[in-house]
């Protein structure tokens, strides 16, 4: 399973990118806020610099939700470079993007994922990834790994080439399920990723450990 982290932090991307696990990132117009990047040129050169650390797919979210402004931002997007994956929503003018950039080999991740039938969608029109939020769909008393595991499925029964990536991901557990439930990505944030590092018998034989090397020194 792929490893991207979702923020527009740079300086998450780069620790994320220092552990040697990190695979690409996930972005939207909220985290750009976040971290205060506004204006058209701002995020352009935002995209630039996230590119220019991590050697991987990094989505980049068009604002539109039309067909004609989709297909308009994402190839601006596409241009920025290589590694740039345009995110498009899972609308019905965005499955006819989608499949416009398919035809034109432009990488693209379909988001707001939130159903099967979506995701079937999404995958015949030609989308690279599709991004079913597992958190909120746990928040609306559904099961999000469940969705994993049919699109999962549905996937390998129809040869689908499409990549599952797990989006909304709140905690360490989320990445271990994803995976469990047939995850081809998990997204998520440094918090989560580093929450995988974590388990008190660690740190119980880890403290024994320096106890006995101590006893050791001359």
């Amino acid at each position: 399973m792929k490893f991207f982290i979702d923020t527009a932090n740079l300086a998450q991307i780069k620790e994320a990118n220092d552990l040697g696990i990190l695979d690409g990132v996930t972005t939207n117009p909220s985290l750009m806020a976040q971290v205060g990047v506004k204006g058209n040129e701002a995020i352009m050169n935002h995209y630039k610099a996230i590119c220019e650390i991590v050697d991987g797919d990094v989505s980049a979210e068009v604002f539109s939700t039309d067909f004609e402004g989709m297909i308009a931002e994402g190839q601006k997007l596409a241009a920025i470079h290589p590694n740039i994956v345009v995110k498009v929503p899972m609308t019905k003018d965005g499955v006819k993007a989608i499949k416009w950039f398919s035809d034109n080999n432009i990488k693209t991740n379909c988001t707001l994922i939130f159903s099967a039938g979506q995701a079937i969608l999404a995958a015949k029109a030609g989308a690279n990834y599709v991004s079913p939020f597992i958190g909120r769909i746990d928040d609306s008393s559904w099961d999000g790994m469940q969705l994993i595991a049919q699109i999962a499925n549905i996937y390998a029964i129809q040869g689908f080439k499409t990549e599952i990536l797990a989006a909304s991901i709140r905690n360490a557990l989320h990445i271990v399920k994803a995976a469990e439930a047939g995850a081809d990505v998990c997204t998520c944030p440094l918090d989560s990723i580093l929450g995988l590092l974590k388990h008190p018998l660690t740190d119980i034989g880890l403290a024994k450990f320096i106890e006995d090397a101590k006893k050791t020194e001359a």
